[in-house]
């Protein structure tokens, strides 16, 4: 694709949001145009071949990179949301968390029955999120063909859990 480095354009900031933790950011990267237009053509690359209908982007990064897909793909987006954000009618899908739970929402009818349909988000870590919206598209009967992450942190077995295809552009040790 490219013989830039993306990972020259992730800023890594230690202690955020909390000691002890490295946080990955992208930011950096949006900022570039050279590495972000690679960013999202290398992305798109890796997801055609699975021909999905739809993107679906994790609030709030994933509609970033998903949005930004979608375009690339002619395909359509959808918004995979915490409560309260999305008008109209909704699908919710509660999930428990390590301390306590939450729930992701997604608008009802924009996904028809069997639709193919690829989660995006920019990083994947634990994979509690993902695995929940995985669930949710299947609630909603989307034929959820792959998760694509631009980021992976590595040893958390986030990607193990979701129960379709994954793959991430880049991996950083957790």
């Amino acid at each position: 694709m490219t013989d830039l480095n993306l990972k020259d354009h992730i800023r890594q900031i230690p202690d955020f949001p909390k000691p002890g933790i490295l946080f990955y950011d992208i930011s950096t990267l949006l900022a570039h145009p050279e590495a972000w237009n690679a960013a999202v053509r290398t992305m798109a690359a890796q997801i055609k071949p699975k021909a999905p209908d739809f993107i679906a982007g994790i609030e709030s990064r994933g509609f970033l990179f998903g949005s930004a897909i979608a375009h690339e793909l002619s395909c359509g987006f959808v918004m995979v949301r915490k409560v309260g954000k999305l008008p109209g009618n909704v699908i919710s899908h509660s999930y428990d968390l390590e301390y306590g739970s939450d729930t992701l929402q997604i608008a009802e009818g924009l996904i028809p029955k069997g639709a193919n349909v690829v989660l995006c988000d920019d990083l994947i870590a634990t994979g509690g999120t993902a695995q929940a919206s995985v669930e949710l598209l299947r609630k909603i009967g989307a034929n959820v063909v792959s998760a694509e992450f631009f980021i992976e942190l590595d040893g958390l077995g986030g990607m193990a859990k979701l129960g379709v295809p994954a793959h991430a552009i880049l991996n950083y040790p957790a």
